[in-house]
Order: structure tokens, then sequence, then C-alpha cells
């Protein structure tokens, strides 16, 4: 009896473990085939990043072709003494001209170097002339002018080139004036009231 019991008792313990493989094996063949499906699924979809959005390129400054060229002629830094101590601000001198014709000098102040810059390239636009040149982008006739205490002299020079000094070369290179001779008939030095006589001396070619 004892040993019948013993046998049944082994085989209901065979019987529980072959359940118990057959159930993981269908547990493990579940799995497989889940594994499968997803990979095929993935399979399908295409590896890798997406593809790129384009964007749109912004109307930004710094991607357009600045109209005019420009060239500064002065800059300087000015010290205010205030009762909370000392204020710096920055004072720019500029010439732009698109080498065609027009011509312009201005002067911008501000705290700082970029926006000092920014108003002098703004007030040299309101100032800005049309210089009257020949076909060889010279001038029909003797000019003078004056600014202050500047007096400047731009004569007319075929075939020699453009002969000048200081910013009034700078003003005529802007201007598109070429086969000119310039000369200063003042001590003045001031950068700024030598490129504003050259300007008044090239206007005067209007009248």
């Amino acid at each position: 009896m004892r040993r019948d019991k013993r046998d049944l008792t082994f085989n209901n313990m065979a019987d529980e473990n072959t359940q118990t493989k057959e159930a993981s094996t269908a547990t493990i063949e579940t799995n497989n085939e889940m594994t499968t499906k997803r990979s095929g699924e993935r399979g399908t979809a295409p590896r890798g990043r997406g593809p790129r959005r384009v964007r749109s390129k912004r109307s930004d400054s710094r991607d357009r072709i600045p109209e005019f060229s420009q060239k500064i002629i002065g800059i300087r830094r000015v010290t205010r003494v205030m009762a909370g101590g000392r204020r710096f601000s920055f004072s720019v001198s500029m010439v732009i001209g698109d080498k065609k014709g027009r011509v312009g000098v201005g002067i911008g102040k501000a705290g700082d170097t970029a926006l000092a810059i920014e108003k002098a390239i703004r007030d040299a636009k309101k100032q800005m002339i049309t210089v009257v040149r020949t076909k060889t982008n010279s001038i029909p006739h003797n000019v003078e002018a004056k600014y202050g205490s500047t007096v400047i002299e731009i004569r007319p020079a075929q075939g020699r080139g453009l002969v000048a000094g200081a910013s009034v070369r700078t003003v005529l290179e802007l201007g598109g004036v070429t086969d000119v001779t310039a000369k200063i008939l003042s001590r003045s030095k001031n950068k700024t009231n030598i490129a504003r006589a050259a300007v008044g001396a090239l206007k005067k070619l209007e009248d």
C-alpha cells in the first residue's frame, strides 16, 4: 500500500512537472511570436531619423547685401562726470556711398558703439547727395567749399586717377568719383569737417 501511494505521488509530481514544462514552452513560443511581430513591424518602418524640416529663411539684415558701402572715419569716447560718477558714450563719424554717384556723411552718438554706428548710418542716409559726374567718372569743373574752418578744392584731372588724402579720398571713392585732384586749403585736421566740406564741394556741381 505504501509503495502504491509512493508511486501515485511520484506520478502526480511527474504530471505536474510535465504540465509546467508545457506551459513554459507555450509561454516562450507566445513571446517569440510577439517578438517576431514587433520586429516585422519595425522592419517595415524606415530606419534612422525622419526627414528634416526645412526652415524658412528669415529676412535678417545679416543675410541681405548692403545697399551702401560704409567706412568709419572717426570714433571717439566721450566722458561726462555726473553726480553718480562718470558716464561714457561714443561718437562715430561715417561715410556711406554706393560708388555710383551717391554719398553722404553722418554722425551718431550713443552709449554703445554698435548703436552709435547705426545712428551714424541713419544720419548719413538723410544727408546723402547725388554727384554730377562725367562719362569718365570725373567732375565737370573745379569746385571749392568751406565747412567750419575747413576749405576744400577739387579739380578734374583726366587720366590721373584719384589724387586725394585724408577723409576727402573716402568721400570721393564711395561717391564713385575718379580722375580728380583734391586739396585741403586750410590747416584743419578734423576728419569729419573735411569730409563734410568735400560733400559740400560735390554738392555745388548740381548748381
